[in-house]
This record gives C-alpha cells, structure tokens and sequence, in this order.
C-alpha cells in the first residue's frame, strides 16, 4: 500500500489552476491503479504556513528541554511536516510558476523541511549529505509560457529549484510533469493540459506498476 503526500500551492481554485488540475488528474489516475492507496494532502494556499523566523532557527539548534515555548512550537510545526515526508513513500507537489519560481507558500515549506540534523547533515568534509532516501518525487508544474526550452530555459527556476532543493535533501527520483502555455491563448491553454494528461497516463503506468 502506497502512502502518497500531496502537496498544493496555487492561488487560484481547482477549477481555474492548471497546476490542480494536473495533481487532480495524477491522484485520481493512482486510485484507480492502486484503490488502497493512502493520500495525505496539505493545501500550502489555503493553511498557508508562517514564514520561517528566528525561533525555528533558533530551536532547531536548541535541545529540546531547553527551548523556550516559542521555539518548541515553532519546531513542532517543523517537525510535522517534515514526519510527513519520512512517512510518504511518494510526494507529488503541485507547483505553478509565480515570477519564475515557486509560489511563496510553497517556499516556506521548503524552509520549514529543510532542517540540519533532520533531513540533511554536513560531513566532516564540509560537503552536504541528505537524510531523506528512498522515495519518489512527482513535481506537477504549470507555467504560462514555454519555459522548458530556451530562450526561455534560463528564466525557470521553478522546477530547477525544486530539483536542487530536494535532491540536497536526498530525494534523487524526481519526474517533472509541465503543463506550459497556460497564458497562451485557449487553443494553446487547451493543448499544454492536454500534453500533461498524457505525461500523466505514461507515468503513472509505470510508477504505480513497475517492472519487475
């Protein structure tokens, strides 16, 4: 049985955001491969989460019998979301391109998970070793344009980000489903979810199914 984390961050509702409406289509195309399939899903939009402070940061390095009560909530909201990451065997995290990147939303998250000592650690070399292995990472993007292929290649630092972040974090197996030309035109909105759903369909028979 697969324990799948879903993570939302668009602004806008389920029926206008392109980015929704592709993580809608992958969770419901994973029911019906697998229907025992556990989904936990965490709208990042709509709870959004406080942006990272002192007291986190401070907490972190804090011994736990020690931190003051501001610190230890702050941890504790740390330590939920990232229980919920080693919990996950999957993590799909739907991700629109806000001004290039990610929404903020969305980075607060990555601020509140990536933790020293947690989900990564510095070796003795100095070099970064990341805590977090053995699960696969489904980013479903949307983006006005067509960012996937220069020129415009070098303005993304959506997906591009997100692949650094959480490889730092040791999730290596990531797969990137983009739904482009959302600001397009109709035609071409209509188009560039259409090519999703299909990298959708493709993906999903051989995630859910492997080869043996």
């Amino acid at each position: 049985m697969t324990n799948i984390l879903v993570l939302e961050s668009s602004l806008f509702p389920p029926d206008v955001s392109a980015s929704r409406r592709v993580t809608k289509r992958f969770v419901q195309g994973w029911r019906e491969r697998e229907p025992d399939v556990v989904i936990v899903r965490r709208d990042l939009a709509a709870q959004p989460l406080p942006h990272a402070g002192w007291d986190l940061m401070a907490g972190s390095m804090t011994p736990a019998d020690t931190r003051t009560r501001a610190q230890a909530e702050a941890v504790a909201i740390s330590d939920a979301l990232i229980d919920e990451i080693f919990a996950a065997d999957v993590l799909v995290i739907g991700a629109p391109m806000y001004n290039f990147s990610i929404p903020s939303s969305l980075k607060a998250w990555v601020d509140h998970v990536a933790i020293a000592g947690r989900t990564f650690r510095y070796t003795p070399e100095g070099r970064s070793e990341g805590l977090v292995a053995g699960k696969r990472v489904f980013i479903l993007a949307s983006r006005g344009g067509i960012y996937g292929a220069e020129p415009m290649a070098a303005f993304n630092f959506q997906d591009t980000y997100l692949r650094s972040v959480l490889g730092f974090l040791g999730l290596a197996d990531v797969t990137v489903i983009a739904a482009e030309r959302q600001k397009m035109g109709p035609l071409e909105q209509e188009a560039g979810l259409a090519q999703a759903y299909n990298q959708v369909a493709e993906v999903l028979d051989t995630a859910v199914y492997p080869a043996a």
